[in-house]
């Protein structure tokens, strides 16, 4: 049965994934936070350690530059850009040299063509698509009785929950070679490592909860469009 806007028992589903959500994000920031107050004793910056990283690994040209805000950073391997965020960019902390070798890991990737992100990167228009399009057309097919329109939107937004799937093996992977990195080069020993590591373990933690919020959702939207049908 389909219980309209006002009283939709699944709403329980988005509470959850909220929940989960808001819990890897606080432990992030603290884990972050924690890290962010110790300098690495080679007082070397985050982006000297990325150009360090790059260059070892035989990559010339990509270039490093600053975006703005908390933990934006990404790389972009259509412009060959590796972006660190104003709290990430040209600090000595021991977390922000985490970040920087982590988003070096994925333009290492690049290089290799690394099959996932190769994936992951060819998924982007099907996500966005997913993304954009799922809820409308399961609305206008709740709306008019249409089940089979609505069940189109249910699998659209399955194209959402593959790409968060596919992402997963990608950054565990980007972080997997930044600590190896960081470890051999030795940039970071010893306490300083192991707090890189509890660094990147809670970012990719917000990876985890983002898939499991996101199966929360289409599980209720199966749900919903379910229970519509039966009303059929």
């Amino acid at each position: 049965m389909y219980y309209g806007y006002y009283y939709d028992p699944t709403y329980i589903l988005i509470i959850i994934g909220a929940l989960i959500s808001g819990l890897a994000a606080m432990n992030v920031k603290a884990t972050y936070g924690k890290y962010d107050k110790i300098r690495s004793a080679r007082n070397i910056t985050s982006n000297q350690v990325a150009e360090q990283i790059l260059h070892s690994a035989g990559i010339y040209d990509v270039t490093i530059e600053r975006v703005r805000g908390n933990l934006t950073d990404y790389y972009s391997p259509n412009e060959k850009v590796l972006r660190l965020s104003d709290s990430v960019y040209g600090q000595t902390s021991i977390a922000a040299i985490g970040v920087a070798a982590h988003e070096c890991g994925h333009a290492i990737q690049h290089q290799e063509n690394y099959a996932p992100l190769k994936l992951r990167g060819a998924s982007v228009p099907l996500a966005n698509i997913g993304s954009w399009i799922s809820w409308p057309v399961i609305i206008i097919g709740l709306i008019i009785g249409n089940t089979p329109l609505a069940q189109v939107g249910v699998l659209l937004f399955t194209f959402v929950v593959l790409f968060q799937l596919i992402t997963l093996p990608v950054e565990f992977d980007a972080s997997k070679r930044a600590l190896r990195i960081l470890e051999t080069s030795h940039i970071l020993e010893g306490e300083e490592h192991k707090g890189a590591t509890k660094v990147l373990k809670a970012a990719a933690l917000t990876y985890v909860a983002a898939l499991f919020t996101t199966i929360l959702q289409l599980l209720r939207l199966v749900l919903i469009v379910g229970g519509a049908r039966r009303d059929d």
